[in-house]
């Protein structure tokens, strides 16, 4: 009798698991084909849907932020400071993100009350979407559409980063960005990547800094000069 209650109850809990991961499917594909897609390491969609923190702090960021728009603000506060324990990752229930977001490796990651990322996003690990002041209402970046953020980036105030822009790692972000920029340094300084989208490649490397080009456009100067 016990043996025969026993499977009943691994039965149902079969079957719950199984459904959850079709749900976990549906709901968040283009999260999980995002990750797959910019992540080289990644080598199944079973591997990102069960092992990939930035997936389940997304997961557990849709249900907090569910709350939160039905202000149950303790209960939707719960549930991100557990994922944050979890995941490494703190996302505050109140911050608006759109599809396909991937956040690679994301330990250390911050996203604020007040920020609104766009579709197809990239984060590193160690970024920060945060205010600078004590004020109320809207204190927190705009994020655009198919921008990556690079590792350590710090993104602060009420300000936005245009369409298909590249911020660099450790880069300290206080102003605008306009799109198809890629911004350097501390504090960032734009400069633009051929006006393209710099995304699909991820390199990391081979990123334009203003000063650094002015620097060198002086000293070959002055070697002219020296010369002539």
């Amino acid at each position: 009798m016990f043996c025969a209650l026993l499977l009943k109850i691994l039965g149902i809990l079969f079957i719950l698991v199984i459904l959850k991961i079709i749900l976990i499917s549906l709901f968040f594909y283009k999260e999980i084909q995002a990750a797959r897609a910019k992540d080289p390491a990644a080598k199944s969609f079973l591997e990102v849907l069960f092992l990939y923190q930035g997936l389940h702090a997304l997961i557990s960021h849709r249900i907090a932020h569910f709350f939160y728009k039905l202000h149950l603000f303790f209960l939707a506060r719960l549930i991100s400071q557990i994922s944050r324990h979890v995941t490494g990752i703190e996302i505050h229930p109140g911050a608006q993100i759109g599809k396909g977001l991937f956040i690679d490796h994301g330990m250390g990651v911050v996203i604020g009350e007040t920020a609104i990322i766009g579709d197809n996003v990239l984060l590193y690990q160690g970024v920060t979407l945060g205010g600078t002041g004590l004020e109320k209402g809207k204190r927190h970046p705009t994020i655009g559409n198919n921008v990556v953020i690079g590792t350590g980036a710090k993104v602060l105030g009420n300000i936005s980063l245009g369409d298909n822009s590249y911020i660099g790692a450790n880069a300290v972000v206080i102003k605008d960005v306009p799109p198809n920029s890629t911004v350097v340094g501390v504090p960032g300084r734009i400069t633009k990547q051929d006006g393209k989208k710099i995304d699909i490649s991820l390199d990391h490397i081979h990123i334009l800094d203003p000063i650094m080009q002015n620097i060198e456009e002086l000293q070959k100067r002055i070697e002219r000069l020296e010369k002539g």
